[in-house]
């Protein structure tokens, strides 16, 4: 894959794009240090920054596509780079000349088509919810419960939203879902560079959300809870955005959930980049689990601000990244390290990598991966 492009007109279709800062990068190198990538490959994103500087002469192979946009890079950069902004904004070049990896390809035919990246059909979004005694969203409702696409649709992702279903039902919670009226969020596709399907994407569900009479979101992926509350205010549509680990809190401090049995078991919580790093919300999960009977919470190391990342952001979660340069395998290991027997998160994209990981171990029973939902499911 090769991208050619005069000095001058690259500079400015960088710029056009969003990659301004790149301007700002002297080449200290600070961004690589705590690139995930460098843990399992040789990985320059200052190099990639430095290419925008000086017009994007050429650029090869998958390199713009490694990206995560975990976030780990903007927070050591001394000059206010914003690195995730000059990868999307190449990206965004690439992707409106027709180049983009395969996986990416399919991805934007299904979500154009159907309104999910899995090429699954609209109409059976909802149907994750047959026999749970989930409503159909009315004006007026407490809350949307917005589950998105991989626990729409995906067998193991299902198990989240059944059982944030479950929990909101046995807390009174008066919600409901639109189902086929959805689309995805399109955070992560917007990610890979296509702007124009992330806006397509975005004004429906916006539409939708307004003609529906939705005032507050509750979401079980930190992909979707950035999107609604960080993005789409770029639109003039402002909701109140909740994440579930942000809810569970809630519920229990106000009394109307109830945490009666016994958890015995160590655990351990990971940090999604997108609640984490980009959100700041890195307290909100660690109370609601310290507060289960029996609970013992351990910490890995690389947890809150220094999470190592899954793998998943920026659209990597559809693209085959092979055996020995996963994140999410070295993330198991730190895991088991500290003696966990249950590896926590709460965001679908880590769940499905971690899930992946742990099949590759010896023993694959030798550590559990939950969402917080299924572990608050258990007792109540």
């Amino acid at each position: 894959m090769e991208i050619v492009a005069p000095f001058k007109e690259a500079i400015d279709a960088t710029k056009e794009a969003g990659g301004e800062a790149f301007k700002l990068c002297y080449q200290c190198g600070l961004c690589d240090t705590v690139c995930p990538w460098n843990r399992v490959r040789t990985f320059s994103m200052r190099n990639i920054v430095r290419q925008a500087t000086f017009g994007l002469p050429e650029i090869e192979g998958e390199d713009i596509w490694l990206c995560t946009t975990c976030g780990s890079c903007p927070q050591q950069c001394p000059r206010g780079v914003e690195t995730i902004e000059v990868s999307v904004s190449l990206r965004r070049i690439a992707s409106e000349a027709g180049i983009s990896p395969a996986p990416i390809h399919t991805v934007k035919a299904s979500l154009g088509a159907e309104g999910n990246p899995l090429r699954e059909e609209r109409k059976k979004r909802g149907d994750w919810a047959e026999g749970l005694s989930v409503k159909t969203f009315t004006e007026g409702m407490e809350v949307l419960y917005f589950p998105g696409c991989y626990p729409s649709y995906d067998s193991r992702l299902r198990k989240v939203a059944t059982a944030t279903a479950d929990i909101l039902n046995r807390a009174g919670v008066d919600f409901g879902i639109l189902g086929s009226k959805e689309n995805c969020c399109g955070e992560s596709i917007r990610k890979t560079g296509d702007e124009e399907l992330y806006k397509r994407l975005a004004r429906e569900n916006i539409k939708t959300f307004i003609d529906n009479g939705v005032h507050k979101i509750l979401v079980s992926s930190p992909h979707c809870y950035h999107t609604f509350k960080n993005e789409y205010p770029e639109f003039n549509a402002n909701f109140e955005v909740v994440h579930i680990s942000q809810y569970l809190f809630e519920l229990i401090n106000e009394g109307r959930l109830e945490l009666s049995k016994e958890y015995g078991k160590k655990i351990t919580y990971h940090d999604p980049c997108y609640l984490g790093r980009h959100n700041g919300i890195y307290d909100e999960p660690r109370e609601v689990l310290k507060k289960v009977p029996g609970l013992e919470l351990i910490e890995m190391a690389d947890s809150r601000e220094d999470s190592l990342c899954c793998g998943g952001g920026g659209g990597r979660i559809w693209m085959d990244t092979p055996k020995g340069e996963r994140f999410s395998d070295l993330r198991l290991e730190q895991a088991i390290e500290v003696g966990a027997e249950v590896l926590v998160t709460c965001c679908p994209y880590c769940i499905t990598n971690f899930e992946d990981s742990r099949l590759t171990l010896e023993d694959s029973e030798v550590i559990e991966i939950k969402d917080i939902t299924e572990i608050i499911q258990e007792v109540i």
